[in-house]
Order: C-alpha cells, then structure tokens, then sequence
C-alpha cells in the first residue's frame, strides 16, 4: 500500500539532486490527485486533501480533480491515463503502490508534470516527495514520556516497513529522553485503514495496563479507544482531537499544502525540476499540531525548546550513541545516520516491546 515498501529506498539511498530538465511555464495549473483511500479518512488522504485545497487558492490554479480509493497496481494507471486525457498538467500520485504506473504513464506525456508520494523511482518529467515525520514523532514522543503514569505507552502500528519502524523508534527515543522507565509496547496491525482491527489492537494495549496510546494509522479508532477507555492518546496525519476531546494530547501531522503550492507555483514559472524530496519540520512539511489543555505549560515549553532545536539543525532524534533490543551498539556516540540507514531502518531501539514481524 501507501508508502509501503521503503525497504527498495535503503537500496536506492535517495540521492536529493535536481534532473537538469526543465518544463516550460504553465498559464495556469490543473491538478489532479490520486488518492489511496476516502478522503473521509480523518488521516492519510484527508491530510493531503487539506493541502489540495490550499494549493488551489492560487489564483492561477484551476479547479482540481482528486479521485478516492484507487487500487495500487495497474488500476492505478488507467485513473492516471484518465487524469492525463482530461487535461491535467499536473498529476499527484498519492501512494507508494502508485510508483511503477505513475513512470510508466509519465514516459508518453513528457508535457506533464508527475509528482509521486514516498517513491524513489524518478524521470525527467516526475519527481517524489515525503516528510521526516521522524521529527515530530520524537516530539510526541517527549509528550508521552512525561504524561505516562504507568510507565506503558501503546502504540497502534499499520506494517512492519522501516517508516514505520522509523516513527515508532523516533518516538520511543523521544519518551525515554525525558522519562527512562517508560517502555513502549507495539501491536501490530497489518493495515493502513481498518477502524474496527486499529480498534481492537488499542484496545488490547489499553488492556493490558497503557495509558497513554500512540499509532501510525490512518483511522481515528485508536482515539477513540483511548477516550473510551479514559487513556491519552497521540494522533497522526491531522489533527483528530475533535474524536478524542478529553483524550487527545498533540499530533505529528502533514502539512502538504506548503509543498503543493510551492511545487503547483513552480510548475507555473517554469522553474519545477524533477528531484527527490525529503523535507521536514524546518521547512513546514511536518509539524506537531498544537497542545491540548491537558499538557502542562512546562511540558509545552520543553517540546517547544526541542522543536526549535530541530529545525536549527542543533538536534536530530537519532544522534547516538543508541542501543538496539539486543543493547547492540547501532548508532555510535557523537554519531547521526545517514538518510540511506534511516529509509533502511529495521531494528528496534532499546526501550520498545514487540517485534519485528516479517
């Protein structure tokens, strides 16, 4: 599915250089989006709709098509075929499962401008993009550490791929920065959107004595667990607190509509280039949504603090020395991995409970 299988980028290592072609500028833009799931979601596809829609106030961007629940395969292709015979000049593919149709198309409509989510494949014509949500992973992570009574923080994941893995380290990293004892305990669910499985998963951490949850899903299930249950909760994509009121703390959430209408301007000055981009907090991609009440003004200033510093570049969430389950030694003091070891990411760190399911 989406984003899924990252493991190809560990091997590929996404080089971050712009192709020397250029595409001439468009009067105006037609965009068109190819969504994974409903823009109902709450989560994935609702987040890069609200960037749809701000990328669509500029006033040279025409009205835009987006078409919902497209399967990834060769399904995929023909809806982008269809967005290509409509007139679009600028095509959004959602998904990782989009990659291989999204060149295929691409290499017959050299006119058009791809742009494909979390892929690493490229041409003179597309280009990919995704977020460091490891950043405000780590954040939430601190959030967690200090609102945890129990010391056991759940946390609701979809499959076992290193951005996933990524995420879940990134914010047990962050939970034992400011708290040693906690430990995080993953279930998985073999699924990016199935509200009664991530229901039933949250559930089954809250059971066993959690109390505050955390997820990378694309439903508001796990919210809705928590605020059942009287546990915190730490959403994901977009800010869900309207699901979990008395529950919700913060969220790492996306922020497409920077990019879209960066990209969507580019395409328009005949300056968009094809390359691969991994942005993160310091350029708004990804940001933490803000604070609910219940977080105490001296938590919100120290993860303000840690924000600052990330965004300066003066810290990174996996700057070593960090341990592995094993207490292997995986990150080296005074050390930072490089973007190929964190797309290839497939170790836990010291202080998560779960495996590695393959």
């Amino acid at each position: 599915m989406k984003k899924a299988t990252l493991f190809l980028l560990a091997t590929l290592a996404l080089c971050f250089t712009a192709n020397s072609f250029a595409m001439a500028p468009a009067k105006e833009i037609k965009a068109g989006f190819i969504y994974v799931g409903p823009v109902g979601d709450a989560g994935w596809t609702y987040a890069h709709d609200l960037g749809r829609q701000e990328m669509e106030q500029l006033p040279f961007v025409q009205p835009s098509t987006f078409i919902e629940t497209v399967p990834e395969g060769a399904e995929s292709a023909r809806v982008i075929n269809g967005l290509v015979r409509k007139g679009h000049n600028l095509i959004f593919t959602t998904s990782f499962g989009y990659m291989d149709a999204t060149i295929d198309v691409a290499k017959r409509n050299k006119d058009i401008v791809f742009m494909h989510c979390s892929g690493f494949k490229t041409a003179e014509n597309v280009g990919t993009y995704f977020g460091r949500m490891y950043e405000p992973r780590y954040l939430s992570g601190i959030v967690a550490g200090k609102m945890t009574k129990t010391n056991a923080i759940g946390y609701v994941a979809a499959f076992p791929i290193p951005e996933v893995i990524r995420g879940i380290n990134a914010f047990t990293l962050g939970v034992k920065s400011v708290n040693p004892q906690a430990e995080v305990k993953v279930v998985w669910t073999q699924t990016w959107f199935d509200p009664g499985v991530e229901r039933d998963a949250a559930d089954s951490l809250l059971d066993v004595g959690t109390d505050v949850l955390a997820m990378h899903q694309d439903a508001p299930a796990t919210m809705q667990a928590a605020e059942a249950r009287g546990a915190y909760v730490i959403g994901y994509n977009s800010d869900m607190r309207t699901f979990a009121p008395n529950a919700f703390l913060t969220a790492p959430i996306w922020n497409w509509g920077a990019l879209y209408t960066q990209l969507a301007n580019e395409v328009h000055n005949g300056t968009w280039k094809s390359e691969q981009i991994w942005a993160g907090m310091k350029e708004d991609l990804v940001r933490l949504a803000d604070f609910s009440p219940a977080v105490p003004a001296d938590v919100q200033a120290l993860v303000t603090e840690k924000a600052n510093a990330i965004k300066a570049g003066t810290l990174h969430p996996f700057s070593g020395p960090i341990k592995d389950q094993t207490g292997k030694v995986v990150v080296a003091a005074g050390q930072t991995p490089t973007d190929g070891e964190l797309l290839g990411m497939n170790y836990f760190v010291q202080g998560v409970q779960g495996t590695i399911s393959k």
